[in-house]
């Protein structure tokens, strides 16, 4: 008699699972000047894109564009993506993601950024299709733009009063600052500036209720005197009705 032998069970292949780490244990910023930079842009887009609910946007995030490769990535100081929706997350897995890439990236230079390092990032948001890269250094007041042109990211020749094709903000060099301005052509302000600015109006509109609380007061006022212009002239005519003088016949 043959006995039959029976195969052992054919598990199935357990890959391991691959770990993205949400910090490249590099700091946001090197300096409060970087860091002021950075919180300006990222906030002041959040406000321009509030009503959008498919823009994320994210400052210092680990954007990893290859499944599968947790060394090929980069954290730029701000990053635009249209097409996404908001919320929270550890990282921009773009697999994850629609496969859809930051379209608009911001870096802040510090003296801490080399040449080397910032060519090679440039090469990495290339290949991986940003659309629009602006590089700007606080120290020298210096704005350097790239808008993708034929898969490569060719230099913005003129940035002085340059509008993005994407965010449709300009950005305007002066003397001594970089200025950035809205659609509607209010300018991009600093936490602090915008706090200052909620107070004004809360001032203004304080003072508006004020005076149309004043204004409502001598309306009041005006109305109890001609009331009681009338009521007294009433009285007057009843006390000569009483005495039988009718005042049509003076």
């Amino acid at each position: 008699m043959v006995q039959q032998l029976i195969p052992p069970e054919i598990k199935p292949e357990i890959k391991p699972e691959i770990i993205y780490p949400d910090s490249d244990g590099n700091p946001m910023s090197d300096n409060t000047k970087q860091y002021e930079w950075i919180v300006k842009i990222k906030e002041n887009l959040e406000i321009l894109f509030a009503p959008n609910n498919d823009v994320f946007i994210a400052g210092d995030l680990l954007w990893y564009p290859v499944e599968g490769s947790v060394k090929t990535r980069q954290a730029p100081d701000v990053m635009v993506v249209f097409g996404r929706p908001k919320g929270d997350r550890g990282s921009y897995k773009q697999w994850q993601e629609n496969n859809i890439p930051p379209q608009v990236v911001f870096e802040i230079l510090s003296p801490g950024n080399s040449t080397k390092e910032m060519a090679k990032k440039i090469l990495f948001y290339q290949r991986y299709g940003v659309e629009e890269y602006y590089i700007y250094n606080p120290d020298t007041i210096e704005l350097t733009g790239f808008i993708l042109e034929q898969e490569c990211l060719e230099a913005i020749e003129d940035i002085n009063n340059w509008v993005s094709p994407r965010l449709d903000i300009r950005f305007k060099l002066t003397a001594d600052n970089l200025e950035i301005y809205y659609p509607h052509g209010a300018k991009f302000l600093t936490s602090v500036e915008l706090n200052q600015r909620v107070e004004q109006e809360q001032q203004r509109a304080d003072q508006e209720q004020q005076r149309a609380d004043q204004e409502k007061q001598r309306a009041d006022q005006e109305k109890q005197r001609a009331e009681q212009e009338y009521k007294n002239y009433q009285d007057l005519l009843a006390k000569l009705a009483a005495k039988g003088i009718d005042i049509n016949n003076l």
